[in-house]
């Protein structure tokens, strides 16, 4: 983990169509943004060295598409390949967090979020939810606000399946890139507390 204040926050993800990449690319951005170093990682063709930044990383944003009420199968399966960084906590106290699309509005996105935060649980890390009370929640709202899925987890979006990644709406990547900024002023609080304890 870093020993400067400056976090390293690695994107693990999984895209099927483009859609969750499009997400993907907006949460690494807000972390980058807000001050982290960034490190995207497609977990369908993942190498070793990828695997060992993730170890080095201080925060693991997980995501994937919601695939029949779940994360896509090869999300599952780079999981449970990190079963052998679960058996010895390697990534214990590390920073998570979690986004996922679908094409319904809901399309049981919760199942997928509520998973990664289930793994991450797992490997003894740290949750930070979305941080944003839900957009397009009355009259006055609509769905070009923040967060107008209303999701508490992580970030949900949602896009049409008979559309491609550059149907991705505006809002859900803004809420991704809100996703990425929390995790890494999350982290960085969270390295800066460990260094005065350790001072």
């Amino acid at each position: 983990m870093s020993s400067t204040s400056r976090p390293t926050v690695a994107v693990a993800f999984h895209s099927g169509y483009g859609h969750t990449a499009v997400l993907a690319e907006a949460v690494a951005r807000g972390a980058a943004e807000a001050g982290a170093e960034v490190i995207s990682i497609p977990v369908d063709s993942i190498t070793e060295e990828q695997w060992a930044q993730l170890d080095a990383a201080d925060a693991i944003v997980f995501g994937a598409p919601t695939y029949m009420g779940t994360a896509s199968a090869a999300f599952h399966s780079f999981a449970e390949t990190s079963s052998k960084r679960w058996y010895t906590q390697t990534w214990a106290d590390k920073i998570a967090a979690g986004f996922t699309n679908s094409g319904a509005k809901n399309g049981d996105k919760s199942s997928t979020l509520g998973y990664f935060f289930t793994m991450a649980a797992q490997h003894g890390m740290h949750w930070i939810s979305l941080g944003v009370q839900p957009g397009w929640a009355s009259t006055e709202g609509s769905e070009d606000d923040i967060n107008r899925l209303g999701y508490f987890v992580g970030a949900g979006a949602q896009t049409p399946v008979d559309a491609g990644p550059e149907a991705v709406h505006k809002s859900d990547i803004a809420t991704a890139e809100g996703l990425g900024a929390r995790v890494a002023r999350q982290t960085t609080f969270f390295l800066a507390g460990r260094a005065a304890l350790a001072a």
